[in-house]
């Protein structure tokens, strides 16, 4: 079994037409070929090393270079792009379920200091941040974001939402509308039951102050999460630049979907 920061023929046919190619022309040295530098971005990712701790004897590339490379990637919005494109697979497969989706968010601790941290709500003394996550009832995470850890997870939703985009892939019109939302009680306030009337979405929301609690397809989130914090460099953050940690969060999401597709279709 190859190693698991391998991309395989199939998967780089998704992924390269949607990474920026350097215009022909352009002064300095030739570029590193993107398909190894996305090996040793993938290396960081899953191992949690350091850049300069790349091991060069892989041929991905120096650890700079590699970072470089996710930069402008991340900057020209390709690592979302590729998330999409995975996305509109496996609705083509008929595996997004867009009737019963949940949201829920996670702490993860941040070592440096920089955009989206703030005190821990665990330990006010050290600092964190939060990844959000909106994901279908099969396990396909939809959108992701990134918040200091001090923000309420309900502030997030809308954004989540927002980034839920119409996949195509089946014949018909493009499906994105959700029309079910699960949520716990860190959702329980007159805001989120506005956006989700605005938005044609029943939500199913467990009530602050009570012993209810919604666990229908709760465990599919946090299966997610897990799966989502296999990805060591995700589950403490190194990173000041909220880009370069968003990078590994819109390229774990991708991965997470390409292997539950794969998975399923063969």
């Amino acid at each position: 079994m190859a190693a698991p920061w391998i991309v395989d023929d199939e998967l780089w046919a998704v992924i390269e037409p949607l990474l920026p190619v350097k215009p022909a022309g352009t002064p300095g040295p030739p570029q590193m070929d993107s398909r190894l530098v996305l090996q040793g971005i993938l290396f960081v990712l899953i191992t949690g090393i350091g850049w300069e701790d790349l091991p060069q004897e892989l041929g991905f590339g120096s650890g700079m270079t590699c970072w470089r490379r996710l930069r402008d990637w991340q900057a020209a919005g390709a690592f979302e792009q590729i998330h999409q494109a995975v996305l509109a697979r496996a609705h083509a497969a008929r595996m997004i379920d867009f009737d019963r989706v949940m949201v829920d968010g996670s702490h993860v601790r941040a070592k440096k200091r920089g955009a989206a941290t703030g005190p821990s709500p665990v330990d006010r003394a050290k600092t964190g941040s939060k990844h959000h996550i909106l994901t279908c009832a099969n396990g396909f995470p939809l959108a992701v974001a990134l918040s200091a850890a001090n923000v309420n997870d309900h502030l997030l939703l809308p954004t989540l939402l927002d980034r839920v985009r119409p996949l195509r892939g089946r014949a018909g019109r493009a499906r994105h509308r959700i029309t079910t939302l699960i949520a716990d009680k860190g959702y329980d306030y007159p805001s989120v039951y506005s956006e989700l009337r605005q938005r044609h979405i029943t939500g199913y929301i467990a009530r602050r102050g009570t012993r209810d609690k919604v666990t229908a397809g709760r465990w599919i989130v946090e299966q997610t999460f897990a799966l989502l914090h296999q990805y060591r460099r995700l589950t403490i953050r190194w990173e000041r630049r909220t880009d370069i940690h968003h990078g590994f969060l819109d390229l774990a999401a991708a991965l997470i979907c390409w292997r539950r597709l794969s998975n399923r279709t063969r």
